[in-house]
């Protein structure tokens, strides 16, 4: 089971996070905030003192108001450019695989 087990908020929305798996790396939090709907839970998190107040709690990243995410989506927005990660993401449906033509 995935778990992160450490993380420092780094700068504009960015975290560094390190896996029990033993994998870091900087998750950019954007997308879970602003491309998500106005009305989402993470929408308070746009004020980045608000964002900065985090812990880890479970092996998760929680913030104020009971807020919390999956540690797979933290590791999925922090290596979703691995190639070779992708059919484990798609496997989690954070990604569509290709559409056969």
């Amino acid at each position: 089971m995935l778990h992160i087990t450490d993380a420092e908020y780094l700068s504009d929305y960015r975290v560094r996070v390190v896996f029990n798996n033993g994998r870091e790396g900087v998750a950019d939090i954007r997308p879970m905030i602003f491309d998500e709907k106005p009305q989402s839970v993470f929408a308070h998190l746009k004020d980045l003192a608000v964002s900065r107040q985090f812990a880890i709690e479970h092996g998760t990243l929680c913030w104020p108001g009971d807020v919390d995410v999956a540690p797979e989506y933290i590791y999925f927005l922090t290596f979703r450019d691995d190639e070779s990660l992708r059919e484990l993401f798609e496997e989690w449906g954070y990604i569509q695989s290709p559409v056969a033509v």
